[in-house]
């Protein structure tokens, strides 16, 4: 189970990154934290070459915390930046860490999303 959340977390941080490439290249370690009933898994996440690991993560910048059977429907469902938006918004994930490092993030998806809309009511109908 651990190795599929692993798999999990690698696939949702790609598909992340493919919407907002402008995160690419940051070097940040995430702290995961996926509770299920009675258990709570703690993963590791090492950017910008995704190496994710089964550990604590003591030295994490950034804390995410869900559910993880929300977890698994937000990756099964393959969700976009607006869904996750949406969950951390309405409290279903929630990050935590330096409010430097977490408005970098917010600021650089806000203005990726404003750079897909323009894009989209640039288009020809």
């Amino acid at each position: 189970m651990a190795e599929d959340a692993k798999a999990l977390i690698e696939l949702a941080t790609r598909r992340f990154i493919e919407e907002v490439p402008a995160l690419e290249p940051i070097q940040l370690i995430v702290g995961v934290e996926l509770r299920g009933r009675g258990d709570v898994q703690q993963f590791r996440l090492q950017m910008p070459d995704l190496k994710v690991t089964k550990d604590p993560a003591v030295d994490a910048r950034v804390r995410v915390d869900m559910r993880r059977e929300f977890f698994n429907e937000m990756v099964a469902h393959e969700a976009k930046v607006p869904d996750w938006i949406e969950a951390f918004t309405y409290g279903q994930a929630k990050a935590s860490g330096p409010a430097q490092f977490l408005r970098l993030i917010v600021n650089v998806v806000e203005r990726q999303q404003e750079r897909q809309r323009m894009r989209k009511a640039r288009k020809p109908a």
